[in-house]
């Protein structure tokens, strides 16, 4: 595996995947209880401050700020790190970050790994990798068990099996468990708590065998070299304490510069994420623990692996680069239309939903069909802008990406700026464009075409040919007017006043 990867798509392109999730009536009625739930609570949430735009406009300005100067904050936090005991690893692509990790676990002669919810680890295949290498990894998050008991992918950055019921969660338990490590009861029910009941017996025996954790984190200060994790169910306090190695893959936008800007994201995330005024579980930890003296806690090993795999090159996109702001609290997965009805797996990306749609073609390129698609999985209605913590203007990147899809041109790739070609399918939008460029710039002909196609209204089709069939598809085709405006503006001008 080399380059960026973000996961494999099931389907060649987002309206193929969407297509055929819409059939699933099931699936449906999961999302659409699920995203309504926690877009609710999360609304209610955040009108409690009455600074929350305040705190979005604070949380943007840092991450721009981090952004435009992340050069200089990443060295400061490799010494950072250092000084406390850590050590630091560069990973180019995912290839490279998979050849690090799992070196680092080979070397402690362990061969499972548990694991902290990670959306970079799932990013560069981790998992795939450890096993080709003979290393289990076991997941600890409980969506994130669900996710990899039935062979699955996740489908929503903070709740990843949010494609099930409980009623497929039990069958998963049951029949599943017992091949990972302690089985489930047989007479287990679908009641929530005995679900997380099972999952805690099943994890408990893991945390406590363990020697070595894989994490990713939330936030990386780089003042301090603290590293910061934000989770809800205590098992990532139990992978960031009880191992003696610590392997952290961290994607490099995840820095901020002070330990007081923490104050803005540990206000936002939460309530944009899980509706709470705080996570129940915010673990920082800076280095090692025991090498400190006897009464340190914590690994007596830490890597931090600073992960790029196309980070840099989005970065030098000046309209891309502030999908970079994102801090994964899948808010704008909540409101979003799309995603509600087609779900995450339709994206063909770890990382679903709107962000999804702006950050992995940007990480991965539009050359794959799953990749220039995805700019369209969009309505533009803006929802996902309005709810954004640290104010990403999505639909801006949408249309950006669309252009780049359509037309082609310079982006960067590996470093080197390099222009792209149109991506396949596109000629007749792009024929269309030009002939409307044509006749916008001649304001006697598009008069003349306006008169026209008000006398021949009548004869209007019901569905557009060739190429416009697919939008008349989905859509009606509006009336034409008896009258063009220039027509209507001139003679109402003529009237006398009244």
């Amino acid at each position: 595996m080399t380059g960026t990867d973000l996961g494999m798509p099931a389907f060649p392109s987002f309206p193929d995947a969407a297509r055929e999730a819409v059939r699933n009536e099931v699936l449906r009625a999961n999302l659409r209880h699920a995203t309504h739930t926690i877009r609710d609570k999360r609304a209610r949430a955040v009108a409690e401050l009455d600074d929350w735009d305040r705190l979005r406009s604070a949380g943007k300005a840092v991450k721009d700020h981090t952004l435009r100067n992340l050069d200089r904050y990443l060295l400061q936090l490799e010494a950072a790190v250092t000084a406390a005991g850590g050590t630091v690893h560069w990973a180019v692509d995912a290839a490279e970050a998979n050849r690090i990790v799992t070196g680092l676990v080979l070397a402690t002669g362990e061969r499972e790994v548990v694991k902290v919810k990670s959306m970079a680890t799932q990013e560069i295949g981790l998992n795939e990798a450890l096993e080709a290498a003979g290393i289990a990894a076991y997941e600890t998050d409980l969506a994130e068990l669900i996710v990899q008991l039935g062979h699955d992918r996740p489908s929503h950055i903070l709740v990843p099996a949010i494609h099930r019921n409980r009623g497929e969660i039990r069958d998963l338990f049951r029949t599943e468990m017992g091949r990972w490590g302690r089985p489930a009861p047989q007479d287990l029910g679908d009641d929530p708590r005995e679900l997380a009941e099972a999952a805690r017996l099943h994890l408990r025996e893991k945390f406590l065998r363990a020697k070595v954790a894989v994490s990713g984190a939330n936030f990386m200060v780089a003042e301090t070299g603290t590293m910061v994790v934000l989770e809800s169910e205590g098992n990532g306090r139990m992978c960031l304490t009880l191992p003696e190695t610590l392997i952290s893959v961290v994607g490099i936008e995840k820095v901020v510069p002070t330990f007081r800007d923490l104050e803005i994201f540990l206000q936002t995330l939460p309530r944009s994420s899980t509706a709470e005024r705080m996570n129940p579980y915010t673990t920082m930890w800076t280095g090692t623990g025991p090498s400190k003296g006897a009464d340190g806690d914590g690994p007596t090993a830490f890597h931090l692996v600073l992960l790029d795999n196309g980070r840099t090159d989005t970065l030098a996109d000046p309209t891309g680069r502030q999908a970079l702001r994102c801090i994964r609290c899948s808010a704008c997965l909540n409101v979003c239309p799309v995603y509600e009805r087609a779900g995450g797996h339709a994206y063909g990306s770890v990382y679903p939903g709107p962000i999804g749609a702006v950050l992995s073609p940007q990480l991965r390129g539009t050359v794959a069909p799953i990749d220039a698609t995805l700019p369209y999985a969009s309505t533009l209605c803006g929802a996902c802008y309005d709810v954004c913590p640290v104010a990403i203007d999505i639909p801006e990147i949408l249309v950006h990406l669309r252009e780049r899809v359509v037309q082609g041109g310079p982006v960067t790739r590996g470093g080197v700026r390099v222009r792209i070609r149109p991506a396949h399918g596109h000629t007749a939008e792009r024929a269309a464009m030009r002939a409307a460029r044509l006749l916008l710039d001649r304001p006697g002909a598009l008069r003349a075409g306006e008169r026209l196609l008000s006398r021949a209204r009548r004869l209007r089709p019901r569905r557009l040919p060739g190429p416009g069939r697919a939008w008349t598809d989905t859509r009606a085709l509006p009336d034409v007017p008896a009258e063009s405006f220039r027509d209507w503006w001139a003679r109402e001008r003529k009237s006398p006043q009244t």
